[in-house]
């Protein structure tokens, strides 16, 4: 996924925010009981973003070139296939599991390391996890809404989850802390970067932002939860419908049809005679034949030929070659030995 793709889909998310808040959500506010708390962590959170991490990450966008932003943000997004895989599969979604490692594999193996982007291009899409949205596929609820300090927004369930998001993700493993502690950095620069225009949007409305942030998030997490749907069956049927198959669709398949250009089983269609005491040989394959068209009947090695259709008898394939020729026709004409010289001129 590059930079541009990314930050419409934010924006288009921002849009759809900024017209539910005009008109107002009451069942958002509801989940919403620690509001002063949270406010007084968002007023932290932004001034560390307005000082410090818009800064930053506007000075990186203006010098980095685009290719090398892309690079980065393939890169760590990359690494964060192998948990959404993970995820998929802790969540009975096994196609998109197998996407994902599938995914990582390949951008790994051909990409540099993730910094190239070919399973994109190579019609794998791209699934975002996290275990918060596995307990939420679960039927786990998800309770208030929480500010989290510098970390930004959330709900119980998905901060129960956060620490084996953290611990899952592969990026810090075999590598120096110092290394670990840059990398973390770019990364939040970078993601901050990606998400300039769609604050910007935010930052323009005349609407409380707070307000705005809450009710993007948990209509954001709803969704994802879900895949864009209601409830967990009507993720699956979605999917279903989508073409990723299930047991039930494996297995039909696989099921035997009545196409007249399937192969049959001569042996199971035509069994032997045990009358005739033909019996077939276990260790040769079973003939394959077309359905409509008749098995042959076993046949005894010793049955004689049908005889040609030009009445001619065809000589034996193993008569010897100085065998003597067959007796003529005609049995009344006898043989006349030849006449000698001698005999001629008595």
């Amino acid at each position: 996924m590059n930079l541009t793709t990314f930050g419409a889909r934010w924006r288009g998310i921002a849009l759809l925010t900024m017209s539910v808040s005009l008109t107002g959500c009451a069942s958002m506010a509801e989940k919403d009981p620690y509001e002063k708390f949270n406010r007084s962590m968002f007023t932290f959170n932004d001034a560390v973003d307005r000082n410090a991490l818009k800064p930053a990450a506007t000075t990186y966008k203006k010098v980095m070139p685009s290719f090398v932003q892309t690079g980065v943000n393939n890169f760590f997004f990359n690494l964060a296939d192998v948990w959404s895989s993970a995820n998929n599969l802790m969540q009975g979604k096994g196609e998109r599991g197998l996407s994902d490692i599938t995914r990582f594999v390949i951008n790994s193996t051909f990409g540099l390391g993730g910094v190239i982007d070919i399973a994109s291009d190579a019609g794998l899409q791209r699934h975002s996890e996290d275990f918060g949205q596995t307990l939420g596929y679960w039927g786990v609820p998800s309770g208030p809404y929480v500010m989290l300090p510098l970390l930004g927004p959330s709900t119980l369930r998905d901060t129960a989850g956060l620490p084996i998001d953290i611990a899952a993700d592969p990026w810090g493993y075999g590598i120096s802390s110092r290394a670990r502690n840059i990398g973390t950095v770019v990364r939040i620069v970078d993601q901050r970067a990606v998400l300039l225009d769609a604050s910007n949007i935010m930052e323009g409305a005349a609407l409380d932002r707070y307000v705005f942030i809450r009710d993007g998030y948990l209509q954001q997490r709803k969704s994802k939860v879900f895949d864009g749907e209601g409830s967990r069956q009507e993720a699956k049927e979605a999917r279903t419908e989508d073409g990723e198959p299930d047991a039930k669709s494996i297995a039909a398949d696989y099921a035997d049809d009545e196409d007249p250009g399937a192969t049959v089983d001569v042996a199971a269609e035509a069994p032997a005679d045990a009358s005739k005491g033909v019996t077939k040989d276990p260790s040769k394959p079973a003939r394959k034949l077309r359905k409509g068209k008749a098995a042959p009947k076993d046949v005894p090695k010793d049955a004689p030929t049908a005889a040609p259709k030009d009445g001619v008898k065809d000589a034996p394939k193993d008569a010897p070659k100085d065998a003597p020729a067959a007796a003529p026709k005609d049995a009344s004409k006898e043989s006349v030995p030849p006449v000698s010289s001698e005999t001629a001129t008595k």
